[in-house]
């Protein structure tokens, strides 16, 4: 099974390409994280301890499920997920070639496609600028790719995906 994680914060650009890559691409299946909905951070903390804990329970529950379909397409896998719970979910779900890639952006651009393009003011906060940094330091000491949206246009960072899936997307 050849399959791309992405992963990233909001507004990096990851959501847009899987969408992108699933309208265009009928040799990928995409999977996108966010489509099993996410309670509220009081059920997450009544469920799993906590926000964190419940992020690290679906991505491997996700992680198994994909490893289940053992489809022979090439997946694209996508949400905002701390890498070393996408590490521990490929190896609990026996997955040993996966290519993990960190969506990423600077702040400026995260700021105006949150506000702008997502009309998700309130997602562009210090808190969000934080989480990307730490995603982005977790990704750099692991050695995991890196794909910087900032200047590139959709198309780019569709083609760019689409490579590393070893698929073509039709036009």
């Amino acid at each position: 099974m050849r399959m791309v994680v992405l992963t990233g914060a909001s507004g990096s650009g990851k959501t847009t390409i899987a969408e992108t890559i699933a309208q265009k691409c009928r040799q990928v299946r995409v999977f996108r994280f966010d489509s099993i909905g996410v309670p509220s951070p009081e059920e997450r903390i009544a469920g799993w301890g906590s926000g964190e804990g419940w992020q690290r329970a679906m991505t491997i529950e996700w992680l198994t499920r994909i490893a289940r379909e053992g489809d022979a397409l090439p997946i694209l896998f996508e949400g905002q997920m701390r890498l070393a719970f996408i590490k521990e979910g490929l190896a609990t779900a026996g997955i040993r070639e996966a290519l993990v890639v960190l969506v990423h952006c600077d702040d400026a651009t995260r700021t105006h496609r949150l506000c702008h393009e997502r009309n998700q003011p309130e997602l562009a906060n210090a808190e969000m600028m934080k989480w990307a940094r730490y995603l982005r330091g977790e990704a750099e000491a692991d050695g995991v790719e890196l794909l910087d949206t900032s200047k590139m246009s959709i198309e780019e960072s569709v083609d760019y995906v689409c490579e590393r899936l070893g698929a073509r997307r039709s036009s």
